[in-house]
């Protein structure tokens, strides 16, 4: 399995789910946006130039096919970010085109940077924000410095609109975030719980389908965990799974993802990954269970994997036969990681996940 770096765009689950799920959010007010763009060159046309409803060609091409490239990628927000610079840089590229300074297309430029809080987080709006601001100074300022300082009015304004509406897009879109962050969010552990996971299986069986990449699943119990509760009590059993959560967490890199499905299950998704590099992770995971002692208690878990490529790739299925090897891994002496029996060929009528309600 190739491992992937942490991504600066998506350092985390949460991060990622914003960038993929923000498509369905903004559709609708995307096609807003982009019709002002156009109706506002048919415009100016007139002053600007019939040429200048060239550039919404390359715009409109770059937007039909961001779906698609997301949906087929492994790192979908760094198609998402391409995406808003390619339209920076072309709106910045029309400046010198239409009046330098004093153009029209000016305040277009602000526009990528102002819509990226709906799928990025603090960070990387800010970077976006002053890279959209020293590429609008080099386009003005650097290529015609007697006009802009002569009458800078305009990249005032607009430097400052960018700072405004940016700053108040992001502060909606946080907001948004913590209260999806309650609903996908496991408040013991911190983990992703079985809602987030619901929409993560559904996106990885499209890109299966799509690509025939492979996923493999590790389905994982706490040993003996009703006994901590009994002896030790709930407020030690809580603190049991927090240690193993972080643990586990820990273990993981970053695009190996676990999600706590209730009580002391826990299910871990590895994409791009078969069923011999599965074994390999919960070999791993179960071993640092076992050295850890979460809690300060002499505890092991138990791992059953299972894996599928392509059309193969089908949660419910996968699950269950991961499910199913962890209860053979409990009758064998628990402490142990048993692979999933290979699965039946999954057929075209049977249907993918539904998103989660």
């Amino acid at each position: 399995m190739k491992e992937q770096k942490r991504s600066w765009l998506c350092p985390t689950e949460l991060d990622r789910m914003r960038v993929v799920e923000a498509s369905d959010r903004v559709r609708r007010s995307r096609v807003f946006i982009w019709g002002a763009i156009g109706l506002t060159i048919i415009a100016v046309a007139p002053w600007n130039g019939w040429w200048t409803l060239l550039l919404f060609a390359p715009a409109g091409l770059n937007l039909a096919i961001l779906e698609r490239l997301m949906k087929r990628s492994e790192r979908p927000e760094r198609w998402a970010m391409a995406t808003l610079v390619f339209m920076m840089f072309l709106f910045a590229a029309a400046i010198p085109l239409t009046g330098g300074p004093y153009g029209s297309a000016v305040p277009l430029v602000i526009i990528p940077a102002a819509v990226a809080p709906m799928r990025f987080r603090g960070q990387v709006v800010a970077g976006l924000g002053l890279l959209t601001i020293l590429t609008l100074l080099v386009v003005t300022v650097g290529l015609d410095p007697t006009a802009s300082t002569h009458d800078p009015r305009l990249i005032i304004t607009t430097i400052a609109l960018l700072i405004s509406v940016t700053v108040a897009n992001w502060a909606l879109a946080e907001a948004e975030m913590k209260q999806r962050d309650a609903a996908v969010l496991d408040p013991l552990t911190g983990l992703l719980n079985r809602k987030a996971l619901e929409a993560r299986a559904l996106e990885l069986e499209q890109q299966a389908r799509l690509t025939g990449a492979s996923v493999a699943f590790i389905a994982c119990d706490l040993d003996r965990f009703k006994n901590v509760n009994d002896t030790h009590g709930h407020d030690r059993g809580d603190a049991v799974l927090r240690s193993f959560a972080y643990q586990m967490r820990k273990a993981l890199r970053s695009f190996e993802l676990i999600y706590r499905l209730g009580g002391e299950e826990f299910l871990i998704v590895l994409p791009a990954a078969g069923l011999d590099e599965g074994m390999m992770v919960a070999e791993r995971l179960r071993a640092t269970a076992e050295e850890a002692e979460p809690g300060g208690l002499p505890l092991t878990a138990s791992f059953g994997v299972s894996a599928g490529a392509g059309k193969e790739v089908v949660y419910k299925r996968l699950f269950k036969a991961a499910d199913e090897a962890l209860y053979r891994a409990k009758a064998a002496g628990r402490n142990c990681v048993v692979a999933a029996e290979a699965p039946e060929p999954a057929t075209l009528a049977e249907p993918a996940l539904a998103p989660a309600g």
